[in-house]
């Protein structure tokens, strides 16, 4: 239109190119761009979990019932482990954001001091979920156990009180054994269905009698439908002592599981087992990586590298690494153990 006046942009405020068009180095944009797909892999996952479990309804496992542990202590202690190794991650992501604000003001003790804080806490935390894992594929004092209609069940409780060794054998002397100590040869005898009457031999030909408390308050959760009993009907009392005890001594091999692999597992469907290792496994290799990392950038913050380029660039972009794996640890705990 005639006469009308059109808006100049100064040569000078242009992009020409050859630098970012943000106030940000191709170092932090390409770790952004790293991070968003990341993101993108563990949504998958986690809306593939969550529609497997809604499809699964009352046969998936609770969280506190699973995870129930905590180390030297046994069971008992519902989630507290979990939310201990949770409190030591998100402290770490703490910990890093001081060691980059350390680096901001180039403090070079306080980037050492805070990094290596943040190290310990990444191996605090991927030492706790391989000991996680381990109880996790060892599984629990009961199993899951397939009842009389055909019915399988979880089971929780103290009814075991301790073992006692009535002859001798290669590996146990006579006497009266916590329920640790045998808890694996009768496991093994279990599921060779030579378990009669509480009464077994361990793998060196000790006689063994597993000692029962009766106010050991069994319970059983029905997991998989039986002609009896269906999914979600929970057992208790004398009830549940009858049924489990009828199972383990019926002398049939494989009425009882024992722990978790990518087939079975006595804490609900195989589904479970699966998606825990993968997303779990997944996650873990992040934050292993991420420790890795911190190792790296910590002798170089030793040498001084980073203090005579003049900048700690590189603290702060392991730092968003850092801070992202514990995001998502925030959405595996939330779905795996929460909900």
């Amino acid at each position: 239109m005639a006469g009308h006046a059109t808006n100049q942009i100064d040569a000078s405020s242009l992009w020409g190119g050859k630098v970012s068009p943000f106030s940000t180095s191709y170092g932090k944009l390409m770790m952004w761009f790293f991070l968003v797909s990341d993101a993108l892999t563990f949504g998958g996952l986690l809306i593939s979990y969550g529609f497997t479990r809604h499809d699964a309804q009352a046969s998936w496992p609770i969280g506190e019932e699973t995870f129930n542990s905590l180390p030297f202590l046994g069971h008992g202690y519902p989630l507290i482990y979990v939310a201990l190794m949770t409190f030591i991650l998100i402290v770490s992501s703490v910990t890093m954001v001081l060691a980059v604000e350390a680096g901001h003001r180039m403090d070079r003790k306080g980037v050492t001091k805070w990094m290596i804080a943040t190290i310990i806490g990444g191996f605090f935390f991927v030492g706790s979920q391989a000991w996680e894992w381990s109880h996790f594929i060892h599984g629990s004092e009961y199993g899951k156990v397939e009842l009389a209609d055909g019915s399988k069940a979880t089971v929780s409780g103290h009814s075991f009180k301790n073992f006692t060794v009535t002859k001798a054998g290669h590996d146990f002397k006579k006497g009266t054994y916590e329920t640790e100590e045998l808890l694996h040869d009768f496991h093994s005898a279990v599921l060779a269905g030579k378990v009669k009457d509480n009464k077994f031999k361990t793998h060196g030909g000790a006689e063994v009698t597993l000692n029962t408390n009766a106010d050991g308050h069994l319970k059983l959760i029905i997991k998989e439908d039986g002609k009896k009993f269906k999914t979600g009907k929970v057992i208790q009392n004398h009830e549940a002592n009858e049924l489990y005890y009828e199972a383990i001594n019926s002398g049939t091999r494989n009425r009882v599981t024992y722990g978790a692999n990518l087939t079975s597992n006595e804490y609900g469907p195989a589904q479970y087992g699966q998606f825990f290792f993968f997303i779990t496994g997944f996650h873990g290799f992040h934050v292993f990586s991420g420790v890795i990392i911190n190792i790296i950038i910590f002798f170089g913050v030793l040498r001084g590298v980073y203090h005579k380029r003049g900048h700690y660039e590189m603290v702060e972009k392991t730092g968003l690494y850092w801070h992202f794996v514990d995001l998502v640890w925030v959405f595996v705990f939330t779905f795996f153990y929460l909900v």
